[in-house]
């Protein structure tokens, strides 16, 4: 009697224990992406060559250097495959507006920004920031935020159960930390940018 009540039972014990598993992994790779794209904005605010005479100049080598810092402290989430992180430089233009001044992608996941590409409020006011409705994060005079956004497709441990799980996506801002120089990104090394058209 207690074989058979164990029999019926373990299917039910089994859905319990593999989607509290499943459940488990998926909350600890939210909490990493999250963690993530605070480190990928806080080390793209601290970008660019220190210089005593003029204002930080950034360059596409130490973007790509941003990118490749996120892949390998993300290990064993394979974000080229898997994911894809947008660093947006947000500033003001020469109207006083908020505009998306240079936009850089890595990874290959199918995902565009949720607030604009680069180029985004160019001229005039119309554009709010970026970030929620009502909640935009702004860019003052003779700085920028770093805006990063970061969509991760989740790999199921069980794919033979159903969880709606979907993918995950975060967002992390930070004010970039010295006097930097905002008119362009540099390119005196001479690599492959990382554009959002690839």
């Amino acid at each position: 009697m207690a074989l058979v009540e164990f029999a019926m039972v373990l299917p039910f014990l089994m859905i319990m224990a593999t989607s509290a598993l499943e459940l488990t992994n998926y909350a600890i790779t939210v909490k990493r992406v999250g963690e993530l794209g605070v480190m990928v904005s806080d080390n793209a605010s601290r970008m660019g060559a220190q210089s005593a005479i003029n204002n930080k100049p950034i360059s596409e080598a130490e973007i790509n250097d941003v990118f490749i810092g996120a892949d390998l402290q993300a290990s064993g989430l394979n974000l080229a495959a898997n994911s894809r992180i947008i660093l947006s430089s947000l500033q003001l233009n020469s109207d006083g507006g908020q505009t998306i001044k240079w936009q850089r992608c890595f990874g290959s996941v199918a995902y565009s920004s949720a607030y604009g590409a680069q180029g985004t409020g160019a001229t005039g006011t119309g554009f709010a920031g970026m970030g929620p409705t009502g909640k935009q994060l702004k860019a003052a005079a003779g700085t920028a935020v770093m805006f990063v956004e970061i969509r991760y497709r989740y790999k199921r441990l069980m794919p033979l159960f159903w969880l709606p799980l979907s993918d995950i996506t975060e967002t992390s801002a930070f004010n970039v930390r010295d006097s930097r120089d905002l008119t362009t990104v540099y390119n005196t090394e001479n690599v492959t940018a990382s554009t959002c058209s690839a």
